[in-house]
């Protein structure tokens, strides 16, 4: 699966809006997947929506395949466009 990250990766950022950027940290904060201080590491130090969405999905992929799944099923409730358009 994380092999098709890499693959995904161009789209991913250039199709997430910053509200469900947003929405997926707080999400992936409250399953567990990040801790408070990786949220807060993303937020202050890359203020490009871009450049957060690349750091997610960066911070996300190191932590397995469970944690990408918990993310895309989070992807897919907020923004199914985006997700049909990955998968």
């Amino acid at each position: 699966m994380a092999g098709n990250l890499d693959r995904l990766r161009v789209e991913f950022v250039e199709g997430i809006s910053p509200e469900v950027l947003n929405q997926l940290l707080d999400d992936l904060h409250g399953e567990g997947v990040l801790n408070p201080g990786e949220k807060d590491h993303i937020l202050e130090k890359y203020l490009i929506r871009a450049d957060r969405a690349r750091a997610l999905l960066d911070t996300v992929r190191k932590k397995g395949n469970t944690s990408i799944k918990i993310m895309m099923e989070r992807l897919q409730t907020q923004d199914p466009a985006l997700y049909s358009r990955l998968m």
